[in-house]
Parts: structure tokens; C-alpha cells; sequence
């Protein structure tokens, strides 16, 4: 009676319906057709063709009992790879080589313009590694100054121009990525800025310490050390 009386109704949850015999059906559904005997929709993807007419009709009384199943539980959705971590010295070596700039140069005017963050911003708006401000960027064809590729192939790209024009001359070149070229070319010289003085020592002397560390865990092939090659 039990039995009889459960399988009035509908069931939305997927059910086990057991047998008397031992036999047992998983169905998504149920319809009772009369007084003794219940229709069975058996288990199948709603999307299967043959959803609607996969039943078996049995008599009640062979219902021994109706277990309702708990849900499946739902496949875990992969997580999404984490990006590779961006390996700076290797893009820093990739522009130095391409520019003919040392790359111990490239990594410590990073040093002094972000830190090494690309998620930098200046006050005056300059962003990323090299601290490209936005018009300079899109001169340079810089779309995004975050990206660490496109911010130091830009960075990189600008310099080489400044070492250019300032016939390689190191200090020039820095005091002009500071405070530009303008302000270089007006006083003949590195501006008279205690910020463009003080960034331009701070980059040189970096860039002397980077130097004298790689000759102590290297052989120097000479006493001299360049400090940009060109």
C-alpha cells in the first residue's frame, strides 16, 4: 500500500524502484496509468532521442519499494591555469639584445623607475616597469604599459633612442628618460632637477653594482667595464 500510494504522485528526483523479484529500475520519472499498474520512465539524458518513449509499465503490486537517489553530484569544472609567471629577465635580455644594450642596464633603470612592479603608477602617470607615460607609450606603439612584454620593449626601444641621440653618452640618455629630452637639450646638459640628478645616480650606481657583482662570480675577460654596449 505503501508502495502504491508513492507512486501516485510524480517524482522530480531521480528513483530506484526495486522489485519483488529482486530487480530494480532507476527512474526520472513516473505516471500511474490505473489502479494497478504504474508507468516507468527510465533514466536517460533529456537530450536523448528516445527520452519519451523509454518506459516499461509494470504491474503495482510487483513494487516491492521506491528509494529516492540523491543527486549526482555535479563534475568539478577544472580549474583555470594560473598565467605563466612573467619572467622579466628573460624579456629583459630579449630587448637588450635586440637594442645592443647591456642588460644590467634595462634591469636597473627597472630598479629605480618601479621596483619591479609592472602594476606601478607614478603621480605624474607614468606605468609599468619602465614607467611609460601614456603619450610616450602610444608613440611607441605601446597598447597596454601593464604587460610586462609590451612595457619594456617600449622602455627599451626609448632608450636606445635617447643613447642615440646623446651619442651613447650614459648620463645624458637617463637624464632624459627622467625629464626628457627637452629639458636636456634646453640646459646642455642633465637638468638642473634634484629629482632627474638624484634618478640618474641611482640608476649609474645600480647599474656599477649589478656590474662588480657579476665580475665576482665570473672570470672578466678585461679590468674595464662597460657600461653600455653599443
Amino acid at each position: 500500500m505503501l508502495a502504491a500510494a508513492s507512486l501516485a504522485t510524480t517524482a522530480h528526483a531521480l528513483e530506484r524502484v526495486t522489485l519483488r523479484n529482486g530487480f530494480s529500475y532507476d527512474c526520472a520519472r513516473r505516471e500511474t496509468l490505473d489502479s494497478t499498474h504504474v508507468r516507468l520512465f527510465l533514466a536517460a539524458p533529456s537530450s536523448s532521442p528516445d527520452a519519451a518513449t523509454n518506459f516499461i509499465d509494470l504491474p503495482t503490486q510487483a513494487i516491492a519499494a521506491v528509494e529516492t537517489l540523491p543527486d549526482p553530484v555535479p563534475t568539478p569544472t577544472p580549474p583555470t591555469p594560473a598565467p605563466a609567471a612573467v619572467d622579466v629577465h628573460t624579456l629583459l635580455t630579449n630587448a637588450g639584445t635586440q637594442h645592443n644594450i647591456d642588460v644590467e642596464l634595462l634591469a636597473s633603470v627597472v630598479h629605480a623607475e618601479s621596483g619591479g612592479r609592472a602594476d606601478a603608477v607614478s603621480r605624474a602617470g607614468a606605468r609599468g616597469l619602465m614607467q611609460l607615460m601614456p603619450g610616450t607609450a602610444q608613440q611607441l606603439g605601446v597598447a597596454d604599459a601593464f604587460r610586462p612584454d609590451q612595457n619594456i620593449a617600449g622602455g627599451s626601444a626609448y632608450l636606445d633612442d635617447l643613447l642615440t641621440r646623446y651619442h651613447d653618452n650614459l648620463a645624458l640618455a637617463l637624464a632624459a628618460y627622467n625629464a626628457g629630452p627637452a629639458a636636456v637639450d634646453r640646459y646642455h646638459g642633465i637638468p638642473p632637477y634634484r629629482e632627474t640628478r638624484a634618478y640618474v645616480a641611482r640608476v649609474m650606481t645600480e647599474f656599477k653594482r649589478r656590474k662588480l657583482a657579476l665580475q665576482r662570480i665570473t672570470t672578466p675577460k678585461s679590468n674595464s667595464t662597460q657600461l653600455a654596449s653599443r
